[in-house]
């Protein structure tokens, strides 16, 4: 039976440890996020996950809980228009603007009746 609870409790404490990790990389990533806070405030919550981490992870979730959840959604939200951004640079154009650009080509005289017709029906499909 003895062998049945040693697996149990290596189960619990690995889950335990892993959780642990998890809050403690997120500290850290939270840590070299935050730009308000100065260098030195950054190396002493930094020195004190080194030398007393679980202590100093309780502390700096009671104290820096919540802007770390809004530096966290902050972070989302920014990466999120970024990508958002990006793909509207690399999206082209829709047919009606492609179509607008050829008549105006065709306005301007630099391209002709059938090159327009082209260029239209190459928009549309």
């Amino acid at each position: 039976m003895s062998n049945f609870w040693d697996t149990v409790w290596l189960i619990l404490m690995t889950f335990v440890l892993v959780a642990y990790l998890l809050v403690l990389f997120q500290i850290i990533v939270d840590l070299f996020r935050d730009k308000n806070l100065g260098g030195f405030s950054k190396a002493i919550w930094f020195i004190g996950l080194v030398f007393l981490p679980f202590l100093t992870a309780l502390l700096y979730i009671i104290f820096r809980g919540r802007g770390m959840s809004e530096r966290q959604v902050a972070a989302v939200r920014d990466a999120r228009a970024e990508t958002d951004a990006y793909i509207r640079s690399v999206a082209g154009k829709s047919a009606a603007e492609q179509i607008a650009d050829a008549k105006a080509l065709l306005d301007a005289g630099t391209i002709n009746a059938d090159e327009f017709a082209r260029l239209k029906a190459k928009a549309l499909g």
